[in-house]
């Protein structure tokens, strides 16, 4: 593929958009009017290459090639009857053509006729001087199927024919990845450093299986081999430093951190890092600093306004903590982590009108963890709504029908609005579930405790 500049050297490009200025018509072959449609298809000229396009038509109605760069702007218009009905003309004027079965497994590919797709880049192989890309787009369409071994299994034969191709490297561990095959991965990455040991996409890929592999000694090897071979390499930099925060050496990892700033003028992730790195090592005020800093430079950054709050959760100050995860949930307010948070603020508040809200927020978004059922129904408890805090319950019995937290509570609500039987019914299920956590009644419901008949059924257990 020709990339062109913009001289008046000659070059077709320039002719082309001389002969545009002009209003004038120039003669190009048909490789020259292929070339310049290719070019504003890859900057993104529609206009451009559709005008060179009708043109080229115009001047060699004849050429497969021109048809051929004619179906690439209908797939990319989405066109894809007329398209498709063009490609058959072609098929049967060039049925050798890689090109034409290249093209035709795009279509079938965004019809999602994946199956179909495969069969026609299988044609393509026959016919095809590029087996590497091929090979890749066959792994892609597997990749659609979710059948991620085959689609291993391809990039790994792109790999073969084009060593160097580095997105079916990545593909290849992909599929390893999604297969949860890292120890596969390894030997796959070990055996390609063999081959080529200066490689820093394998080392920094083969650092990354280790790691997840929480082979961290191992993993921080690769990552500095693969800095050694590119020491502008931001991703081997980042992965080291995350890799020393799991080795808590927090001082090492803020280095690594800051390594990536100066490469890259900085980035709210590594100041979001550095920031929990100095907040482990007990140094709160550079943490604030940081976590300041990241925020400014990614306001948008809810993971950066949570760390605040946390910050401040832990140092008492409840009141700038309320501020930070009311920032965090304009950001994202689906997000059920973040109302969890504004509820238990709340609380150590006592705003408990606010704190239900977080937690009921928590079961809308279909959060249904034990702790947000149990907290929600003890603050509906406090504030005095027992019959709100008895459907709470029942709700979370859907989930947790044999949890004695959940039993206990009932029973000590239905005793509350009066409905003894089932109160004795629900605190004889609890019983027999755990009879040590009985001692629940005389925390949360201790008027229900003093009662004889509650008192004569926990001395049966």
């Amino acid at each position: 593929m020709h990339t062109f500049q913009n001289n008046d050297d000659g070059l077709p490009l320039s002719k082309f958009e001389s002969m545009l200025k002009t209003n004038s018509v120039y003669f190009f072959d048909s490789t020259e009017f292929e070339e310049i449609i290719l070019h504003y298809m890859n900057v993104g000229k529609m206009s451009l290459a559709k005008k060179a396009l009708d043109l080229g038509l115009k001047q060699h109605p004849g050429s497969v090639a021109l048809k051929l760069a004619f179906v690439e702007v209908l797939l990319y218009e989405d066109k894809i009857n007329k398209a498709e009905q063009l490609l058959i003309e072609l098929e049967k004027i060039e049925p050798l053509n890689d090109q034409v079965y290249l093209h035709k497994a795009t279509l079938l590919s965004k019809k999602d006729k994946h199956k179909e797709a495969i069969i026609a880049l299988n044609t393509a192989l026959l016919y095809t001087e590029d087996e590497a890309d091929v090979f890749s787009m066959i792994g892609m369409e597997y990749l659609y199927l979710e059948d991620y071994d085959t689609a291993r299994l391809n990039f790994a034969k792109s790999l073969e024919v084009e060593f160097e191709d580095y997105t079916s490297l990545y593909n290849v561990i992909y599929c390893f990845d999604m297969l949860g095959q890292h120890n596969e991965a390894v030997d796959y990455l070990i055996d390609y450093i063999e081959k080529d040991p200066y490689s820093e996409i394998a080392w920094h890929q083969l650092g990354r299986q280790y790691y997840i592999n929480e082979n961290y000694n191992e993993a921080l090897k690769a990552f500095d081999y693969s800095i050694l071979i590119d020491e502008y390499f931001i991703g081997a930099y980042l992965e080291k430093a995350k890799t020393l925060e799991e080795l808590q050496r927090f001082e090492e990892a803020i280095e690594n951190y800051e390594l990536t700033i100066n490469l890259e003028d900085g980035s709210s992730f590594a100041y979001l890092r550095i920031a929990n790195c100095y907040e482990q090592l007990g140094n709160t005020k550079a943490a604030l600093k940081y976590y300041n800093i990241t925020v400014k430079e990614d306001p948008l950054l809810d993971k950066g306004w949570l760390a605040l709050t946390n910050l401040y959760v832990k140092n008492n100050n409840y009141q700038k903590a309320l501020y930070f995860i009311n920032k965090a949930l304009l950001i994202d307010d689906s997000n059920s982590i973040y109302w969890m948070r504004y509820a238990e603020v709340n609380l150590k508040l006592n705003f408990y009108e606010e704190a239900t809200k977080g937690f009921k927020k928590c079961l809308d978004l279909e959060d249904y963890a034990l702790d947000i059922f149990v907290a929600l129904t003890d603050v509906l408890h406090f504030i005095g709504d027992f019959d709100d805090a008895i459907n709470v319950l029942l709700k979370a019995g859907d989930y947790y029908d044999d949890f004695a937290e959940i039993n206990y509570r009932l029973s000590g609500l239905y005793f509350l609005t009066q409905q003894k039987a089932l109160g004795l019914q629900m605190l004889e299920r609890a019983l027999k579930i755990d009879y040590d956590y009985h001692q629940i009644i005389k925390e949360l419901y201790p008027s229900v405790y003093d009662l004889d008949i509650v008192k004569q059924l926990i001395a049966k257990y």
